[in-house]
């Protein structure tokens, strides 16, 4: 069947599902596979469940004379080719984000700002690789202004694949870090991945629509970019630049001065040739300044007024382990917990060396995924730790395992370890970080502090 065919039916059918745990009535189903689970297996259970349809790419779970089984060659290649098409069709402005560090909570502070003068659409949570990609562009319509896609990236040519999809008209890059490296091979490889992100605007931008008209705003293609940043500048030759930044320069679009965190962030930003104005916000660390100054240079680009920028700015409220701050009946949290890496790790450290308080504590996760360069990075942590002042420093992990590290440094070899050693010892007056990627389940810890 021919994309434009399939198309034909999801207009009439625009709900789309790939679990057949969730079949909205007259919905598609596409029967996608993975290492451990076939989809093609589930594709009748679908329809009796209610779907419509059910795309599958095996034959032999597509039954003879029953025209809801759409058989294609490969199901998430068709779902890929569908959302492009839908995009095509729609032709609604999108903005591309993505980068190693702070791109979800860059997007949500995007959308939260854009949402004070647009009907946007949104990635939900981190839905933000080949499948849940496709699957956002799917739930555009025409009554959406602009659309904000968050894309992820693991392994060199993934953003390639996904902007190829997406055909942002708009690009962010919040950084680029030491993420991955097993999966990139180098920090350049990271580089380079990110980087497809400009290289699809660059050669968009020679294209006949190079502005849109959004509502009554009319803004070209540009990428939005940290000024600060010697990297992202490094491969943005050839882009039209909308840059912003807390170094003082004569080509900021925006600007940050009196940046604090005590520890929440607040600062005071000022748009090219427009009044100053404060942020007292809800988010935890200085670093997430860049994520602020990038949601405030898009919405003043695409029009939203100053006052209603600060107000979306101060009301957004972080969610899911990420830049949280919570007051116990115990202890003070600063909870990190949904993802690390060296450069995240590194800059959530410095933030909490420079909160004056007493009584402070870290119980810090492995990083995943850094490949040959895990043992350096690891240690390269330890040894930033070991300068700082901390009364107790608790390490998760098997790649803490295997550090040196000063003798008051206590080792747990997994969460529940540390679960035992919080139940006898019941940390109290503490203000305590907890920082490590998702898989080492720090998140849990909150509740028990």
């Amino acid at each position: 069947m021919e994309i434009s065919e399939l198309y034909e039916i999801f207009k009439q059918h625009p709900v789309v599902t790939t679990d057949s745990r969730d079949c909205p009535a007259g919905s598609l189903f596409f029967a996608l596979k993975g290492a451990s689970f076939n989809g093609n297996k589930f594709a009748a259970a679908a329809l009796e469940k209610g779907c419509a349809y059910a795309v599958v790419d095996e034959a032999e779970y597509a039954v003879e004379g029953d025209d809801r089984f759409i058989l294609v060659d490969d199901c998430l290649h068709t779902l890929q080719q569908l959302a492009r098409y839908h995009r095509r069709a729609l032709g609604t402005p999108i903005i591309g984000i993505t980068g190693t560090n702070g791109k979800t909570t860059t997007k949500e502070l995007t959308a939260a700002v854009l949402l004070q003068k647009y009907n946007v659409l949104y990635t939900e949570g981190n839905f933000n690789n080949d499948i849940g990609v496709p699957k956002t562009l799917l739930r555009l319509n025409a009554e959406h202004d602009i659309a904000v896609v968050e894309m992820g990236a693991s392994h060199p040519g993934d953003i390639k694949t996904l902007v190829e999809i997406v055909e942002p008209d708009y690009a962010l890059i919040t950084n680029v870090g030491r993420a991955h490296l097993q999966g990139f091979g180098s920090f350049e490889g990271v580089i380079k991945t990110k980087g497809e992100l400009y290289d699809f605007v660059r050669s968009a931008a020679a294209g006949e629509n190079d502005a849109y008209a959004i509502r009554e705003v009319k803004r070209p293609r540009c990428v939005f970019i940290d000024n600060d940043n010697p990297h992202l500048n490094g491969i943005a030759t050839g882009l039209n630049l909308v840059r912003y930044g807390i170094n003082a320069a004569d080509n900021l679009y925006v600007t940050a001065t009196d940046v604090k965190s005590e520890p929440m962030l607040s600062f005071t930003w000022k748009a090219e040739g427009k009044a100053a104005h404060h942020v007292e916000s809800q988010l935890i660390g200085a670093y997430n300044i860049t994520n602020m100054l990038a949601a405030i240079a898009i919405g003043t680009y695409f029009g939203v007024e100053a006052e209603r920028i600060d107000a979306a700015l101060t009301n957004y409220a972080p969610s899911n382990n990420r830049s949280q701050f919570e007051q116990t009946a115990d202890n003070r949290l600063i909870v990190d917990a949904y993802n690390a890496n060296p450069t995240s790790m590194a800059a959530a450290l410095n933030n909490f060396e420079a909160i004056n308080t007493d009584h402070k504590m870290a119980i810090i996760g492995d990083m995943k995924e850094l490949g040959s360069v895990s043992h350096d990075e690891h240690q390269r942590i330890v040894d930033q730790l070991s300068h700082m002042t901390l009364e107790e420093v608790w390490l998760v992990g098997s790649e803490f395992e295997h550090t040196t590290t000063p003798a008051t440094f206590r080792k747990f070899e997994n969460v529940a370890g540390v679960k035992e050693a919080i139940a006898s010892e019941k940390p109290h007056d503490r203000y305590i970080l907890i920082k490590g990627s998702n898989g080492t389940r720090l998140f849990e810890l909150p509740e028990l502090l």
